[in-house]
């Protein structure tokens, strides 16, 4: 029997908050709702949801507050929800740990399909209960650049079976961890996933786009839309992967940026 997911909508304006509710019902969650940002720190330690749903703009705790503490326990995905039009705002919120991000006024039908697309990612079998239930096992192909298929590369002899290395980091699909020489490394999901892509197209180009469609679960092009603002997301969460992975985006040892176009892995070493 399938566990029900848990989302907590974390909003201080009850017509909003009413909304998110019963969006977020109609989609198959248990929900769980805080009006200001410290009773919903409490409300996602609680509950350990899968998704949150969180107002920048909250009476009490600043909005990026509010995800730093969550970053702290939770690897829930986090959506934003402001009304702040400046893009500074959302990328603060995209670098301190947020998944993504919709504007003020929001369709529910927009936030029905961000949250679908997160929930398609691919998981691993031995995933935690916040996790969505996965066929288990990695795709033997990937989609590229310009719909063309990629083979993944087989992973490094040194590493263990179903896990990924490359340059001393290794990334195991199974159980969702992250380490560099034995050391851990604590990842959102998002970055984990953006990492999981990279390592397996190897050498071969990651376009923005394409790791946008990633991270909506889109094995293909599909023909949805991807704006600047998308990519610019991947953009962050890749410098955020860099930061924790202590990586030098001027002489990488991991990830490598291809100048206009997308991203890949550094050279072996």
């Amino acid at each position: 029997m399938e566990i029900q997911r848990v989302a907590v909508i974390i909003e201080d304006d009850a017509d909003i908050r009413d909304l998110l509710n019963a969006v977020l019902q109609q989609s198959g969650f248990k929900v769980f709702t805080a009006p200001n940002g410290s009773e919903g720190v409490e409300a996602v330690r609680l509950h350990s949801p899968t998704v949150v749903t969180l107002d920048l703009g909250l009476p009490d705790i600043d909005g990026f507050e509010v995800i730093r503490q969550l970053r702290q326990f939770s690897d829930a995905y986090i959506v934003m929800l402001t009304a702040r039009a400046e893009e500074l705002d959302t990328l603060m919120g995209l670098e301190a740990g947020a998944d993504d991000y919709i504007t003020k006024p929001f369709r529910p039908r927009e936030l029905r399909a961000r949250i679908s697309a997160m929930l398609r990612r691919p998981r691993g079998e031995a995933a935690n209960d916040t996790d969505v239930p996965s066929s288990g096992g990695m795709p033997s192909v990937l989609p590229g650049s310009q719909g063309t298929t990629l083979t993944a590369p087989a992973p490094a002899p040194e590493a263990a079976p179903g896990t990924l290395a490359h340059n001393g980091l290794t990334l195991n699909p199974g159980t969702r961890t992250t380490e560099i020489e034995g050391n851990s490394v604590e990842l959102t999901r998002t970055e984990f996933d953006l990492l999981q892509a990279l390592l397996e197209g190897g050498r071969l180009v990651r376009t923005k786009t394409d790791l946008v469609r990633r991270l909506r679960g889109e094995e293909y092009d599909t023909g949805s839309f991807i704006s600047d603002a998308d990519e610019r997301t991947v953009e962050v969460h890749v410098g955020n992967l860099r930061r924790k992975l202590g990586d030098d985006s001027k002489s990488p040892r991991w990830l490598e940026t291809v100048r206009g176009v997308g991203y890949r892995l550094a050279p072996q070493a």
